[in-house]
This record gives structure tokens, C-alpha cells and sequence, in this order.
């Protein structure tokens, strides 16, 4: 989507608060000896008070509301029966559709005790985050958001996951572009144009560099056991930098 009008920025930017107050709200709710379908109903009854629709549903008809991710499974996790445990690695992402604006978000986080290894994965991938949205701007490589959450990564030990990209979003989930690397691809000549809208998720892990799908059809796994976070913001390009329209909560 390219917004060229305030009505479609104030859509959207009503969107990317709703998605980031559910995601706010089940951070702090989950608990040692939750089920992960009990954290979903949060979020989905928040939907439902909003007039929202859950996006992954709505496009794909995925089983949940939310996708809600534990330990080796760092993405698309089935809301359901999975107990979270003290010392859990969770990734919640939340996308919605509220009055035909699309905002996708998401975060990771450790329930306490939280181990220091988690700590410095969760910090370095909120840096990823952070430090590739403020190098939005129409105009810009996209390849410069590759560039620097691979930076971030290599000076923190970590590795980046490289078939999981972010992509465009505003009308639908995911529109085009429909792959914008997270990791370095020199040979990517696009430009960022005025108005564009898309998301940044870098996916950091311990180790990995790719990941699996599980027999669900729908969770992604670190193949070799290594633990991954992943963190995500809606933003808009313009001339000026980054309009965030999604707020991230101080989720580890």
C-alpha cells in the first residue's frame, strides 16, 4: 500500500495502535501455567470489542487469532494446548484488519526467571529492530535494513535468519513488496518510494540461519534446537524518515 492521502494515515495508524495494544496486553499476561490458546483468547476478544479481524485468519484461515511461539519454535506457533513454562522463550505476533487497514506487529520476550542468554538475544533484537526503522526513508536502499540488522547480529554474537522476510502491508497482509530482506543482499537495487508501506522483522538466533516448518503446517522451528526472537513494527516511508504506526512494547 502507499498512502497519498490523511484518511488512509489515520486508518492505518488506527490499526497499528489496536495491534500494538493487544500485543502490550498479552505480553504482560502470560504466566507459568498458561495454555497458549488462553493467551490467544486475549487477544482475540480484544479484536472483537475493536470490530477488528484477525489478519492470519481472515487471509490464510489460520487456526488462531494470534500466532504465539515457544522456545525452538520462533514463528506461526498454534495458539493451543502448550503450556508456557517459567524460563520460556514466547514470540507473540498479532496482525488485524480493522476497517480495510491491515498493521502487523510482533515480539519476543522471556518469562522469568529469564535466563542471560535470552536477555542478550531479546536486547540484540530490539536493537535490530530499532536501528534498521531509523534507516527508513523514501529514496533508500531497502538493502540498507539487511545491512544493519546483519551488523548488529555479527557484533552480538548473534545469527540472522534468512528465509523469513519482512514485506509490504496496508491493504492486505502481505502485499508488495512481498520480500524485503533482513539480511544483506547486495544485489537488491530497490528503493524505498514516498509513502510505502511495509514491515521490518528481523529474525536473530543463537546459532541458526534457517527455519523449518513443523508437520502443523504452519510452526517454524530452529532445526538444530538454537533459540530465535523476532520483533516487528508497521511503518510509512516519506521524505522525513518513518512514520512508526505500530509501538512495540518493552517486551524482555
Amino acid at each position: 500500500m502507499t498512502i497519498d492521502n490523511d484518511d488512509d494515515l489515520q486508518g492505518l495508524k488506527k490499526s497499528g495502535r489496536l495491534v500494538a495494544d493487544i500485543l502490550q496486553r498479552m505480553v504482560r499476561a502470560a504466566e507459568p501455567g498458561m495454555t497458549t490458546r488462553e493467551l490467544d483468547s486475549i487477544g482475540a476478544a480484544m479484536m472483537d470489542r475493536a470490530g477488528a479481524r484477525s489478519a492470519p485468519a481472515l487471509t490464510y484461515d489460520f487456526p488462531g487469532a494470534t500466532c504465539i511461539s515457544r522456545n525452538e519454535v520462533c514463528a506461526h506457533g498454534i495458539p493451543g494446548d502448550d503450556i508456557i513454562q517459567a524460563g520460556d522463550l514466547i514470540n507473540i505476533d498479532v496482525s488485524l484488519e480493522l476497517d480495510g487497514y491491515f498493521a502487523d506487529t510482533g515480539a519476543s520476550f522471556g518469562v522469568p526467571p529469564i535466563t542471560p542468554a535470552i536477555a542478550a538475544l531479546c536486547k540484540a533484537g530490539r536493537m535490530a529492530l530499532e536501528q534498521s526503522v531509523r534507516q527508513v526513508k523514501s529514496g533508500a536502499r531497502f538493502n540498507v535494513i539487511g545491512r544493519t540488522v546483519e551488523g548488529v547480529a555479527a557484533k552480538r554474537g548473534f545469527t540472522v535468519i534468512d528465509n523469513l522476510a519482512s514485506h509490504g502491508v496496508g491493504r492486505a497482509l502481505h502485499e508488495e513488496p512481498r520480500e524485503i530482506p533482513t539480511w544483506y543482499d547486495k544485489h537488491d537495487r530497490r528503493r524505498m518510494t514516498e509513502g510505502l508501506v511495509f514491515t521490518i522483522e528481523p529474525f536473530l538466533s543463537t546459532g541458526a540461519t534457517q527455519v523449518d516448518e513443523l508437520d502443523d503446517g504452519w510452526s517454524l522451528f530452529t532445526p538444530d534446537g538454537t533459540l530465535a526472537v523476532q520483533y516487528e513494527h508497521t511503518l510509512v516511508a516519506t521524505r522525513r524518515g518513518p512514520i512508526v504506526v505500530t509501538q512495540l512494547p518493552d517486551a524482555a
